[in-house]
């Protein structure tokens, strides 16, 4: 456990965490030091100054909190009229030259410039000369679209290039009132991660061609989710708004920091991922590719599930844990066959060796800890012999159709209960649309069984039914998530003791092992 220290702010004694800056340490305890350049990823500069601080019979007496660390006995000022000064004169220095376009600025409502302005300052403007004027609208590269005269030269997004990509796209030139960020003639951002410089930018200089413009932040509902992307599983926001009488719609994933699996950052491809919620959705049963009722379609099912004499039920690695408990206790009612058989869901030398993994399913530990059988040759065999296939929502073409697998599976009779519009499930005779991730809860374990829960996010005009609910109408008998768990408990080991209410919002790591934590 870390060493505590006690020390007085503004006269008050606090405890905090021996050794961390000030700016971590008092954030602890609930007091903000108002900062710019200073990202717990990216380290201290100590470039903006907004951070000072005074120390009372320190020297020197004014010390950047965010290279400071925290000391037994320290008195820390924050209130003094000189550090209200200091805070006051830096926010005039930032806007001496900041364009007034909040009202069509996508930060406005989690811009720190604006609320800074609006805590420490709240001063008029003393220029009376004309303001420096630098480009609008620059093309950054991967989606990343900079306006120079917001800027506040913080360094962020140039840390970020070198210290977390590597890649050195950005830097800053010139000087003085001349002084901006760019990119190196003829070198645009060009990595993965790029889209988390419009993140970490603390005002609007850096926004994002995907979002820019599409939806006022203060209009957004923002839950915590997490990203289905790939077998990382990255802790994201689901920032999403429903307009009066309308669907709920996903605007933006954002990074939420979690240090057990991702940091603070995500990668481009599954921020990107929101689009598929909203696009391409299986909305209404169907049979033989003519639209009918959903109590209809289950009755369809259940009959054909019990005419068949050798059933096969496919599961999705995507799916929770709660889901896939429910599928195979649904398998066994049925005298089905099981297969959690996603090869397609690999991608070899897509990965990295810092978020993104080759294999791009949720929940491939899902199917591992629950004992189901992912091998293509079980599968293969399986589907020759079967006379019904039920898919729950697998993806069998995520990589690319199959033409030898599309051809069996144009022979077998199908079922699918899917998500979304895909190849896969062309050829299924009875379609039964299913909620996908954002829709509903459950759990699931990253690739370094780092269990986590997630909550349903968005709600619909009328909710699609989640595989859970849709097992349950088709005879089983999981009728929720917490219903699943007293068989998961007793089947799985390394679950025996998890309360699913009681998992950390960072996820518990089934295997206590702290080496898999992510340090940005």
């Amino acid at each position: 456990m870390a060493e505590m220290v006690k020390l007085f702010v503004n006269g008050q004694e606090v405890e905090v965490e021996s050794g961390k800056n000030l700016i971590d340490a008092l954030k602890v305890v609930g007091i903000e030091i108002p900062h710019f350049c200073y990202h717990p990823a990216l380290g201290a500069d100590g470039n903006c100054r907004m951070c000072l601080v005074g120390i009372e019979d320190g020297r020197p007496p004014l010390v950047p909190a965010c290279k400071t660390p925290a000391q037994e006995g320290m008195k820390v000022q924050l209130d003094a009229e000189h550090i209200k000064k200091i805070q006051r004169d830096v926010l005039e220095f930032e806007l001496i030259n900041h364009p007034v376009d909040c009202p069509v600025c996508d930060q406005a409502g989690e811009c720190a410039l604006q609320d800074y302005y609006m805590s420490y300052s709240l001063d008029d403007s003393r220029m009376r000369v004309e303001q420096v004027t630098k480009g609008k609208k620059i093309d950054f590269g991967s989606g990343v679209v900079h306006d120079q005269e917001r800027c506040v030269l913080c360094g962020r997004c140039v840390r970020f290039t070198r210290q977390i990509t590597h890649t050195g796209e950005l830097g800053i030139v010139n000087r003085t009132d001349a002084a901006r960020v760019s990119i190196f003639p003829g070198k645009p951002l060009n990595n993965r991660y790029a889209l988390n410089i419009v993140d970490i930018c603390p005002v609007g200089a850096m926004t994002s061609s995907d979002f820019r413009f599409k939806q006022r932040v203060w209009f957004l509902q923002k839950d915590p989710g997490i990203c289905h992307g790939c077998s990382k599983g990255c802790s994201i926001y689901i920032d999403h708004h429903r307009e009066k009488y309308k669907d709920d719609v996903i605007y933006r994933f954002r990074a939420r920091t979690n240090l057990k699996v991702n940091g603070y950052f995500i990668c481009d491809f599954g921020r990107l991922s929101y689009a598929a919620e909203n696009e391409n959705r299986q909305t209404t049963a169907t049979a033989d590719g003519s639209a009918i009722g959903f109590d209809e379609a289950i009755e369809l099912v259940r009959e054909r599930l019990d005419r068949a004499r050798k059933p096969l039920m496919l599961v999705s690695p995507d799916l929770s844990l709660e889901q896939m408990w429910a599928v195979k206790r649904i398998a066994t009612l049925y005298g089905a066959d099981l297969s959690g058989y996603s090869d397609s869901y690999v991608i070899d030398g897509d990965g990295d060796d810092y978020l993104i993994n080759d294999d791009k399913a949720a929940n491939r530990k899902g199917l591992e800890l629950l004992d189901i059988d992912s091998s293509k040759e079980q599968f293969i065999s399986t589907l020759q012999y079967t006379d019904l296939l039920v898919n729950f929502n697998n993806d069998l073409f995520y990589s690319g159709v199959d033409e030898e697998l599309k051809a069996q599976l144009d022979k077998t009779q199908s079922i699918a209960v899917c998500s979304h519009q895909l190849p896969v499930f062309e050829s299924a005779t009875i379609a039964l649309p299913t909620a996908s991730y954002s829709e509903y809860g459950g759990t699931i374990v990253n690739e370094d069984y780092v269990l986590q829960r997630f909550d349903k996010a968005l709600f619909k005009n009328e909710d699609p039914r989640d595989v859970l609910e849709i097992t349950r109408l088709l005879g089983g008998a999981i009728i929720d998530a917490p219903h699943a768990w007293p068989g998961i408990r007793q089947s799985v080991a390394d679950l025996a003791d998890i309360d699913p209410e009681t998992i950390p919002a960072e996820g518990l790591n089934l295997q206590n092992s702290e080496d898999t934590n992510v340090g940005a």
